[in-house]
């Protein structure tokens, strides 16, 4: 354990959180999600284990230490209801809660069909599963970057 750092961060998540660089996309998602397979198509790999975990805890954990990319509109991206693209999932709501949490304001989610949500991931960094058992409990963010010392 190390002081300051949030305990669902495991050892490898916070080394791929520091290698990631500014506009990478880090997938996290939930446990009915293809996440082995799809896994194999982003830079990393391999799928990221957040056993016991929610999205939206997951999702807290991880933005306790990465930025949001501020020059895209919609830097976190949810999963659409399949058949019901504006409905917003009570797992959705809560992850939104936690991404306007992070930012000090709200920021709402983007949002991209299944089939794009998919396609989007095998383009990511990486893929965080968690053991988050209700369905359009996905999302995508997009990592920022950190202003220099003295700049404004």
């Amino acid at each position: 354990m190390l002081k300051g750092i949030h305990p669902l961060l495991t050892p490898e998540l916070i080394g791929v959180l520091a290698e990631m660089g500014h506009g990478d996309d880090l997938a996290v998602v939930d446990a009915n999600f293809p996440a082995t397979s799809t896994a194999l198509e982003t830079a990393h790999g391999r799928v990221l284990q957040l056993a016991g975990a929610s999205v939206p805890e997951a999702t807290a954990a991880i933005l306790s230490l990465f930025p949001l990319d501020s020059f895209v509109e919609q830097p976190a991206v949810r999963m659409e209801v399949e058949g019901a693209p504006d409905e917003v999932p009570p797992v959705q709501q809560e992850i939104q809660a936690v991404v306007d949490a992070a930012e000090g304001r709200h920021l709402p989610l983007g949002a991209l069909g299944r089939h794009e949500f998919y396609a989007a991931v095998k383009h990511c960094y990486a893929v965080v599963q968690t053991t988050e058992r209700r369905w359009w409990a996905d999302v995508l963010l997009k990592k920022g970057a950190i202003t220099p010392e003295g700049a404004g």
